[in-house]
């Protein structure tokens, strides 16, 4: 449990879980991104 506390309380931690999910949503956005457009493509030809 101490260590919990001290992760949940450390900065350092706190800005690297917030770059990492900003990373992760960005990388979802391209493969959503991706996967639309050629599913759309496959259907115009």
């Amino acid at each position: 449990m101490n260590l919990l506390s001290m992760l949940v309380n450390d900065p350092v931690v706190m800005f690297s879980f917030g770059g990492l999910a900003i990373v992760l949503a960005i990388c979802s956005y391209y493969v959503y991104y991706f996967i639309k457009h050629i599913q759309e493509d496959s259907e115009s030809h």
